[in-house]
């Protein structure tokens, strides 16, 4: 039977071995040759060849789109030399400006070898020709817009991440990194040097990586291990193409807008091509690096939560049951993301055969929002109230006023410009052991709830 056992485990290993192996992209091992093919296209590509026709093509000129960072490969053994970006920018740029239909870019990066290959045109006819000295060839075009700008900015690990389990000889993890590249894309007049719009755009380089592995002893002097995995990392010659291509995009649509070009015809789906770039520009001054609004709509200084909630006692009684409530509060805001918080409500406490109390309380809070600008914002909250009930006893006790302490976690998130739906988890420690009218052992009572409602930004 045992090793009835072993031989089960060994081929449950193997299975799921196999069966993690092929969730990785596809099986994508390079065990064959690979034939020769066309670059791969960025998914800005396909938004740049889908522009509408311009009236009319602008000659430009690169002469250098130029790594600006200075940054060299990271080595984790001597040092590397090689540059941590691509030198060849230029030709990303003269191509995606060639392949957008709008510019007619002109030979400027290597003008030096264009103007010896005219020399030795020349000197070549002058002889064929019996030395004619008026051996013509026609003139250089040149450019009404120049293009300038580069590479400024790689930045590694914006982010790093990752999860993973290990259990009884079995691991499973997964881990990220993020790095960043930026550029920036000027035209100039060739009239009268006027710097005539700049562009910046900025693309994330992900790295990812998923293993898998087993590691146990599966009998005596019997040593099982198996692993799999897969790791992605996206190049950075593709990420500084589509942040290219993302620029001459945004040049089009931003020149267009500023009279400097404009479209072979104006209609219906260049206007809303128009509007949804603006929109985009909008949105992006608002938003921070990784995505975050800077000051969203709707937060103000003062807001007013309505809750419903359901709350249970823990005391010297068993089989207690969840009954409802019902509590209003008031915040005010003190900083970016502290807030003081004050609240009223009603509270219904059940314990079967034993007792049934109603009653009211008010209590003062300290919230700290954790995420105070993002429309997703976990908070935490500590201050103090207390129960009462003007007309009986608060629960089975003496005492009119029972104080506690109240702890809470929770979350809200914003469903609209002023509106948030906002959860969240308190437990009220009592500051006494008399609300089941049984003082007893060393802990005193403790009431714990959950809530959930709406919070109403006021003002603006």
């Amino acid at each position: 039977m045992k090793n009835q056992n072993n031989s089960n485990t060994i081929i449950s290993v193997l299975l799921m071995t196999i069966i993690i192996a092929s969730c990785t992209p596809a099986m994508y091992q390079p065990l064959n040759e690979r034939n020769a093919r066309l670059g791969p296209e960025s998914p800005m590509k396909k938004e740049l060849l889908d522009l509408p026709d311009p009236q009319e093509p602008v000659y430009v000129a690169v002469y250098k789109f130029r790594d600006q960072t200075g940054q060299y490969k990271e080595s984790d053994v001597g040092a590397n030399w090689s540059t941590a970006v691509t030198q060849g920018a230029t030709n990303i740029l003269i191509r995606a400006l060639e392949e957008s239909g709008w510019f007619i870019p002109i030979e400027r990066e290597n003008i030096s070898n264009l103007l010896n290959e005219r020399k030795i045109i020349r000197s070549s006819r002058e002889q064929y020709e019996n030395g004619n000295g008026n051996v013509l060839l026609p003139p250089l075009l040149f450019a009404g817009v120049l293009l300038e700008g580069g590479i400024i900015s790689y930045e590694t690990n914006v982010f790093t991440g990752g999860a993973g389990v290990r259990y009884f000889g079995a691991d499973a993890s997964a881990q990220y990194r993020e790095d960043r590249v930026s550029i920036y894309l000027r035209a100039v007049s060739t009239n009268n040097g006027k710097i005539l719009k700049t562009i910046y755009t900025t693309k994330s380089i992900l790295s990812q990586e998923v293993s898998a592995g087993f590691f146990r002893y599966v009998k005596f002097r019997r040593l099982l291990e198996a692993e799999t995995g897969y790791t992605y990392n996206e190049p950075t010659e593709m990420a500084i193409t589509e942040a290219v291509e993302k620029a001459v995009h945004s040049m089009i649509l931003d020149g267009v807008m500023d009279e400097l070009w404009n479209f072979e015809e104006t209609n219906e789906e260049t206007e809303a091509l128009l509007a949804d770039y603006r929109l985009e520009r909008e949105e992006n001054v608002k938003t921070d690096y990784i995505g975050r609004q800077f000051d969203p709509v709707g937060r103000s200084n003062v807001y007013l939560g309505v809750y419903g909630n359901g709350q249970s006692f823990v005391g010297d009684y068993s089989g207690t049951t969840i009954r409802p409530g019902f509590n209003m509060n008031l915040g005010v805001k003190i900083s970016k993301s502290l807030l003081v918080e004050g609240g009223a409500g009603i509270q219904q406490i059940e314990i079967p055969e034993r007792f049934q109390s109603v009653d009211y309380y008010s209590d003062l809070s300290l919230l700290y929002l954790i995420n105070g600008n993002g429309k997703l914002s976990p908070f935490l909250s500590v201050g103090g109230g207390t129960y009462f009930d003007v007309s009986d006893n608060v629960g089975v006790s003496d005492n009119a006023w029972l104080p506690y302490i109240k702890y809470a976690a929770g979350t809200e998130y914003l469903i609209s410009k002023n509106t948030a739906l906002s959860f969240k988890a308190n437990l009220n420690q009592l500051l006494n052991d008399r609300y089941d009218g049984i003082e007893s052992g060393s802990f005193n009572d403790v009431i714990w709830g959950v809530n959930l409602g709406l919070k109403f930004y006021l003002g603006k």
